[in-house]
């Protein structure tokens, strides 16, 4: 193993230490800037984040929507939820990039040169993820909980032939809609915060592949359980409507066989790369024992 293979990195433990204290409080000072630099716009992210509820209630017909708060404190604390997400979001490239320093010295270049795509690849698909969530996956159950209300004046309309958009009848109590703004920023930010994280499977089987803890023969063979591990997860994140639970299972399933190829694509890279050194043959895989054991034993037993 050659001098620049790895860093030279001989310094003893107490000084290891002492930089991982002074990598996290410069993490800790990015977050506490960013979360201030987030309250001080705190206001306008929070309207940002209420659009698509915004947009459902003017859908809906209430051309002047209204959201409330019930406790002195409450919307204070509405906007020091949004600054910490918001700060920890805009500090990330500071925190990755205090994370990077400390590791790197331990890596080889090769695995440097493996890594740093990742680094870039999680915020970038962290961001298509939350993106998602809030143009479609939100408004889609803000629609689905606030059509509710309407439901019971369709169905009559139908039955007695009036107009939908009409009262049926003057008596009874209306029932009208009084949302509160933390109660709706909650459900905006955990399907922001869910989607966010589930866009990041492909990364982390594909780092899996790379480390050798996963192959694309095993994903593929315990296809069936993902399947109900993405179907609890879905129906644990969302809320209890069957649409957005249906989309994030269909999200995340597909991200789930996107990174059975992406696994693929390492574990030939992996091939050519041992192939280069004489380690295996032309014809030859480090992984044809993975795909071939179980077939050739039933055969067998025929």
């Amino acid at each position: 193993m050659s001098k620049d293979d790895i860093d030279d990195s001989t310094a003893p433990l107490i000084e290891h230490l002492a930089e991982l204290r002074t990598r996290i409080l410069w993490s800790l000072a990015a977050f506490l800037v960013a979360m201030v630099i987030c309250f001080s716009f705190g206001s306008a992210v929070l309207d940002f984040l209420l659009v698509p509820i915004e947009k459902t209630m003017r859908d809906l017909g209430n051309q002047n929507p209204v959201m409330q708060y019930t406790a002195p404190q409450e919307y204070f604390f509405t906007l020091i939820r949004i600054s910490m997400v918001g700060g920890l979001a805009l500090s990330f490239p500071v925190i990755a990039y205090q994370m990077w320093r400390f590791v790197a010295p331990g890596l080889y270049r090769s695995e440097k040169q493996a890594f740093l795509p990742f680094l870039i690849a999680s915020p970038v698909l962290f961001l298509l993820g939350a993106s998602f969530a809030h143009y479609i996956v939100v408004p889609l159950a803000m629609k689905f909980f606030l059509g509710f209300a309407d439901l019971p004046s369709y169905f009559a309309a139908v039955f007695t032939g009036e107009d939908a958009t009409e009262p049926v009848s003057d008596e009874g109590i209306d029932i009208v809609f009084n949302g509160k703004v933390n109660e709706t920023l909650d459900i905006t930010l955990k399907m922001i915060v869910a989607f966010g994280l589930c866009f990041q499977l492909p990364v982390l089987l594909t780092l899996m592949g790379k480390a050798g803890l996963a192959s694309s023969q095993g994903l593929r063979s315990v296809r069936k359980y993902a399947v109900v591990g993405i179907l609890v997860v879905a129906a644990l994140v969302t809320p209890p409507d069957v649409t957005t639970q249906v989309m994030l299972f269909t999200v995340v399933y597909g991200l789930y066989e996107i990174s059975i190829y992406l696994v693929q694509w390492v574990e030939k890279k992996k091939d050519e790369e041992a192939r280069a050194e004489g380690i295996i043959g032309e014809d030859e895989s480090l992984f044809d024992d993975l795909d071939d054991d179980e077939p050739e034993d039933e055969t067998k037993k025929a």
